[in-house]
């Protein structure tokens, strides 16, 4: 296990998804995603990865052997996290302790008490042993050639209660040989003022290099970080994706963007902050959270415009509308087409699909006013961006793009009285000249009605045995009529290298989601470079 860096040590960007973030509601890491995830935060090149308590779980000691064995790390250094000394012995005597030197871990994080009401009621110790406490067990460690950090538990809650008392384990943690002291929103109940004035005085008042941790209770986590590095704190604790206990801890991601591209700090090794998307969303794929679409820097919609008035501006420049290049952080601008869509806005998306619609107001207009109709029927596109380029294409070559034509489907559903239910489909088309009738049942109506379209078509287009159906999604719309309202539906289908999605609107939802699936296989051929039927 090696780490080198082009960084120095001036500032700190330091990763506890692993131990910390592992706490959210739904998150649950085996050692091979642990593994996975230190591999990925290491390619991103943050200094630091806190891999857990080692001696807490069989899990987390686990992680610390295999980690040694199978990870080079190359940006890195691992760490390890613990509690100071038990109150009534000695550190060199601690068996947790003696857990986080046997880990092998470079770095040491400890978790002291700096609340004076949680020394007493939680340790059941008095002060001076807590302080006591925090001496020795940074001492020995040291003398045990570790680095150490210092992780003040509730330090914002403890100082607003006794300043003085959450100073004093500040100082003796830091004339002990801590590294780093810090300072921990436990609760994250903070404001980034509060915030800025205590790490300011601390600072000031102690002389400690400090760090900043800080939960999201408030929606403030990020915010919370920044404003602690404005007053002077020089280590930053984050997760990837924000995950964390409750709603979360400060996000790894836009805390490392804004320290690179707003405050001009040089925190990665270079062209590290152009994988930063990829790595989130690697990391949500390893967790198995869908990453958040909304999340800022590297979000799906992070850099999406839909209205007119924002596409007309960003068609002459698009810094006019956006606060940074997306390329920057490994994200792209997408230009979504709705109602409210414009020329400019259309003109954009067909520039983005690669079709040179060449200054051709007419036809813009025609497409504009195509979608908005279809959008007051229920259709959306900004959600499908597949079907829109099969608008976009009809209106442009004055025909749909037909790779077959269809006579005639139906989908039965039969209940049988021992309680089971059988789901068949028959699909009649016809596909370069040749009539074609194909039967198939399915897990639902829909899968026997994909079924059906993928046996009848595969003959003639192979190409359509590498799609799958990897997301289905039904909306009923608002409608005056009950089970007659409006349904829309929403597939997502994939060819083992990408994604696309399709639309389809009807009075019932097998109707439209035969609409989706024509479209998902007009597409997938389209995308496969099959040239249409003539």
């Amino acid at each position: 296990m090696t780490a080198s860096s082009e960084l120095d040590d001036s500032f700190h960007v330091f990763d506890t998804t692993l131990r910390d973030g592992a706490q959210r509601e739904g998150i649950n890491l085996t050692v091979a995603d642990k593994l996975a995830i230190a591999r990925h935060l290491d390619d991103f090149g943050v200094g630091f990865i806190e891999g857990g308590w080692p001696g807490a779980n069989p899990r987390d000691t686990e992680f610390f052997a295999r980690a040694q064995a199978e990870i080079d790390f190359r940006h890195a250094q691992l760490v390890a996290f613990g509690s100071t000394r038990r109150a009534g012995t000695t550190a060199a005597d601690d068996p947790q302790v003696k857990a986080l030197l046997d880990s092998g871990a470079p770095v040491i994080t400890l978790v002291a008490k700096s609340h004076d009401r949680h020394v007493e009621l939680a340790l059941r110790t008095t002060l001076d042993e807590n302080l006591e406490m925090v001496r020795d067990t940074v001492a020995h460690l040291k003398a045990q050639g570790r680095r150490v950090f210092v992780d003040c538990e509730h330090f914002f809650d403890g100082y607003r209660a006794n300043p003085e008392y959450a100073k004093a384990v500040v100082r003796t943690a830091s004339e002990a040989g801590a590294d780093v002291v810090v300072l921990c929103d436990t609760n994250g109940g903070m404001l980034p003022a509060q915030i800025h004035a205590v790490v300011a005085t601390v600072l000031a008042d102690t002389g400690a290099r400090l760090g900043i941790h800080a939960q999201d209770d408030t929606g403030c986590a990020v915010a919370n970080t920044l404003a602690a590095v404005d007053a002077g704190a020089t280590h930053v604790q984050c997760t990837a994706n924000g995950y964390g206990e409750r709603v979360g801890n400060a996000n790894l991601f836009p805390v490392v963007a804004a320290l690179e591209l707003k405050y001009g700090k040089k925190v990665l090794p270079d062209g590290r902050l152009r994988e930063m998307t990829r790595i989130s969303h690697a990391i949500a794929e390893v967790v198995n959270l869908t990453p958040s679409t909304h999340q800022p820097y590297v979000g799906l919609s992070a850099f999406a415009h839909k209205a007119g008035l924002h596409a007309s501006a960003i068609k002459v420049d698009p810094d006019l509308y956006q606060h940074i290049d997306p390329e920057q952080v490994g994200n792209t601008m997408r230009m979504l087409v709705s109602d409210m869509a414009g020329r400019a806005s259309v003109e954009l998306k067909g520039k983005e699909l690669g079709i040179d619609l060449g200054g051709d107001r007419e036809l813009v207009g025609r497409v504009v006013e195509r979608v908005k109709e279809r959008e007051l029927q229920g259709y959306t596109y900004e959600a499908a961006d597949a079907s829109f380029e099969l608008l976009l294409r009809t209106e442009v070559q004055g025909k749909p793009l037909r790779y077959f034509e269809v006579e005639s489907w139906r989908a039965i559903v039969e209940d049988r009285p021992d309680g089971t239910h059988a789901n068949e489909a028959t699909v009649k088309l016809w596909a370069k000249g040749e009539r074609i009738v194909a039967t198939a049942e399915g897990n639902g109506p829909v899968n026997a009605l994909d079924r059906a379209l993928r046996v009848a078509l595969e003959k003639i287009y192979p190409q359509l045995a590498q799609l799958e159906l990897v997301d289905y999604k039904v909306r009923i719309l608002e409608g005056k009529h009950g089970t007659q309202s409006t349904t829309r539906v929403l597939i997502s289908t994939s060819d083992g290298t990408g994604e696309w999605s399709t639309v389809g609107v009807a009075e019932n939802v097998i109707a439209a989601s035969w609409q989706a699936l024509e479209d998902a296989c007009t597409y997938g051929l389209l995308r496969a470079g099959v040239q249409p039927a003539e």
